[in-house]
């Protein structure tokens, strides 16, 4: 399962320059947590960097116009950090899989003379097989749409733009002329009709580029959850769903697939609500007679069911959040924001247990990423999984990883919570 180990955001909205984890040229950093969750004050900048993530999915999927325009995000000067005038920028640092080369992808929006959107450079790199240090090799690099991607899954040659001195128009214009045999043989140059939509988009779609398709097939399969109760007590046609979409108004159809195809899983689910609901011993579907699907819950006591549009807020999400950690074919990497709303708080310690254990497990579960304002669900997580998101002096964020702090460390090694510390104040900037 392919993991994230650094990410970085630039210009976004509070997030003027913000790292987490490891980064390509930042080898000394401890990479990302198989769950990481971060945590902080309000205002400081949480659903900010969840956004991050829903706006490089957004921009993948719709374009990066329409991403700056979509989830009430405002368009592009809204969301570009105040008093910058550079372009919003994001890096990923990550694996296909354990024993992988990591790749980076860089990518820099910005408007153009008529105030739109357009995708200034991306750029993807990844050293060759047995290169251990010095640059990666770039095998994408697009600017302004024109560019030039390396075939197959092998590196291509040394780009060492980040100085200057690489001409990308000279090398453009050596393969289409055929004076570079060298690398015409392994290289292609893009030119772009649309600067709107990314290059990975357009080039992860082809089979010459399996190193492309496969990171964009990465970010497709991210879950970011925007789930609610409301949407849950909906009324869908009946019909099995495979997966939990992100609002979860298909949890009924849901439900009915994993009755239907994975009767094991599901009985799990229902033993692990048992023991954390006291009173439900059955949960299953009713199609009423102009085809929709009610969720129905049993309860020990009660003859007749109760519906979902019944049932508490915090039943739902337990509910919902177990049949996402069960899916037989889970995200590459889930993010979820605030999981603890609604929930009684003795139950935060044990779901955040659950998410470890998918993250952590041997069948290679989602990679889990939290924003979190609760410190009984702090209480479960260590140093190395918690990042601290603070506003700095000037308005604009900055995080540190709580186990940077070696007296956090050390009062956590002698057995202390490390959400009462937080609770104490032990995690606030000294």
């Amino acid at each position: 399962m392919a993991k994230i180990e650094g990410f970085r955001v630039k210009n976004f909205r509070a997030l003027k320059d913000i790292t987490l984890g490891r980064l390509w040229n930042q080898q000394h950093s401890e990479p990302l947590t198989p769950m990481t969750a971060v945590i902080g004050k309000n205002g400081v900048g949480k659903s900010t960097l969840f956004d991050a993530f829903g706006f490089l999915a957004d921009a993948l999927k719709l374009g990066v116009e329409e991403a700056c325009d979509s989830r009430g995000r405002g368009g592009f000067e809204r969301i570009r950090t105040q008093g910058q005038q550079g372009p919003i920028g994001f890096e990923i640092y990550y694996r296909e899989d354990g024993n992988a080369r990591p790749i980076t992808y860089e990518v820099s929006i910005d408007v153009d003379n008529s105030g739109r959107p357009y995708v200034l450079r991306e750029r993807l790199r990844q050293r060759r097989k047995g290169q251990k240090y010095g640059r990666p090799f770039s095998f994408l690099v697009l600017d302004c749409g024109q560019g030039v991607a390396w075939r197959g899954d092998q590196a291509g040659r040394q780009i060492d733009d980040d100085q200057g001195d690489f001409d990308l128009s000279a090398l453009m214009e050596s393969i289409k002329s055929g004076r570079a045999q060298e690398e015409s043989s392994e290289t292609e140059v893009v030119e772009l009709e649309d600067t709107r939509k990314l290059g990975i988009a357009t080039l992860g779609s082809l089979k010459q580029h399996p190193r492309i398709s496969a990171f964009r097939q990465f970010i497709e399969g991210w879950y970011l959850s925007y789930f609610t109760p409301d949407a849950a007590r909906s009324l869908p046609l009946a019909g099995p769903q495979k997966h939990l979409n992100i609002h979860g108004d298909n949890l009924g159809n849901v439900v009915q697939f994993m009755e239907r195809e994975h009767p094991k899983r599901f009985q799990a689910i229902l033993n692990k609500i048992a023991q954390k609901i006291p009173g439900i011993n059955k949960i299953d579907t009713e199609k009423t007679i102009d085809g929709r699907l009610l969720l129905r819950f049993n309860e020990k006591g009660f003859q007749d069911p109760f519906y979902a549009q019944q049932m508490s807020d915090g039943t739902l999400k337990v509910f919902a959040y177990l049949l996402l950690l069960e899916d037989p074919t889970p995200p590459p990497f889930l993010c979820i924001e605030e999981p603890e709303n609604g929930l009684y708080h003795k139950l935060l310690e044990t779901l955040a247990n659950e998410f470890r254990e998918h993250a952590t497990g041997r069948k290679g579960g989602s990679q889990v990423f939290i924003t979190t304002h609760q410190p009984y669900f702090v209480d479960a997580l260590t140093p190395e999984e918690v990042w601290i998101l603070e506003k700095g002096h000037d308005g604009y964020s900055t995080i540190r990883r709580a186990s940077d702090d070696a007296i956090v460390k050390n009062l956590v090694a002698e057995g202390l919570p490390l959400g009462g510390l937080w609770y104490s104040d032990y995690l606030d900037a000294r």
